[in-house]
């Protein structure tokens, strides 16, 4: 039961009528109340009985730190059991916010160009943990332009997630668009499939980084499990149904990825999937050093030639910008170093 179903259980069990949550979610959502006292329209007894089960704070995912540098913030963010996580912000010169959230502590599936990936699975967050993040910043009067799901852990694997995403997108909470939202995932081809059933408009990208599964499987140890075939069927079939575009990731390694050798087989691998081609969109990614220092960044000719031949054969392509290296909140490298 996330809090907002507690809150309208507690409007109910003391008798009141219906309008007094939409009173609750209008102080937290359109007044920006951080505790429940100031909630000044409730009466006295709602407050008391909000703050007795709830806590003071209409935040429970206590915001400890906050690392600042151009166009990114990112806050550390810490739960009651020490647990910890990292959420980012990004704001964009045209004045458009996006977010990275978390959506568990550490991750399972161990890619090796990933810092989260180092820290190991520590635990799944709650939907209010997931949402509390982007609550904090949206108190800070933030605007929720866009929301990705591409900070520590993955998605998938956390049923909490499917909870997230509804409280997202209720009108009278979050009251988010489902296409501004975006779930990005190694491939775990059960979770896209229920993607594709519950929340068809969210965007889904899927981290790729190669294209085979011999070398797929040396960088992203997940492949063994969920192989590029079964990956692709899956995201043909959210095409299929949904007719929206699919991202694919790829993190430009070095010697290891980022050849004319890869680039060509990056194309035989979506010519297979000629039918949904035209809504394949592959998202080239500047490397970001993790701690561990296994790879180093493809240079920025070579990234470039790597596009240029995916475009000349017809491919969607983009090289994303990155912001927030200098404070390790780029992507792959969100991580704590205790808990």
């Amino acid at each position: 039961m996330t809090k907002y179903e507690v809150m309208r259980r507690i409007v109910n069990d003391l008798g009141y009528p219906e309008y007094r949550f939409g009173q609750i979610t209008d102080a937290i959502f359109k007044q920006k109340a951080r505790r429940y006292e100031d909630m000044t329209q409730l009466p006295a007894s709602l407050r008391n009985a909000l703050k007795a089960e709830l806590g003071e704070y209409t935040v429970g995912f206590t915001a400890v730190t906050h690392d600042l540098s151009k166009q990114t913030q990112k806050v550390l963010f810490r739960a009651p059991d020490g647990y910890a996580v990292e959420a980012v912000a990004l704001e964009y010169k045209k004045g458009w916010h996006s977010f990275c959230v978390s959506s568990q502590c550490g991750c399972a599936c161990g890619c090796k160009f990933c810092a989260t990936g180092g820290m190991g699975f520590k635990r799944n967050l709650s939907a209010d943990e997931i949402t509390d993040q982007l609550l904090t910043f949206l108190l800070e009067g933030k605007t929720l332009d866009s929301v990705s799901f591409m900070g520590m852990g993955e998605p998938l694997l956390n049923p909490e997630i499917f909870t997230a995403l509804r409280v997202l997108i209720d009108p009278q909470l979050f009251g988010l668009s489902q296409r501004r939202l975006t779930v990005s995932t190694v491939g775990i081809a059960t979770g896209i499939k229920r993607m594709t059933a519950e929340f068809p408009n969210v965007n889904i990208a899927f981290s790729l980084h190669a294209p085979t599964d011999d070398l797929r499987r040396t960088i992203m140890p997940v492949n063994d499990k969920y192989d590029i075939a079964d990956v692709l069927g899956a995201l043909d079939g959210h095409i299929a149904a949904t007719n929206r575009r699919v991202f694919l990731a790829y993190v430009m390694l070095r010697g290891v990825n980022d050849g004319d050798a890869q680039a060509r087989a990056l194309i035989d691998l979506i010519d297979k999937h000629k039918r949904y081609k035209r809504l394949y969109h592959i998202d080239l990614i500047p490397y970001n050093r993790a701690p561990a220092e296994l790879f180093v960044a493809s240079d920025r000719r070579r990234i470039i030639k790597f596009r240029n031949i995916l475009e000349r054969a017809g491919l969607s392509v983009s090289v994303r910008t990155q912001f927030g290296s200098d404070i390790n909140a780029a992507c792959g490298q969100l991580a704590v170093t205790s808990t």
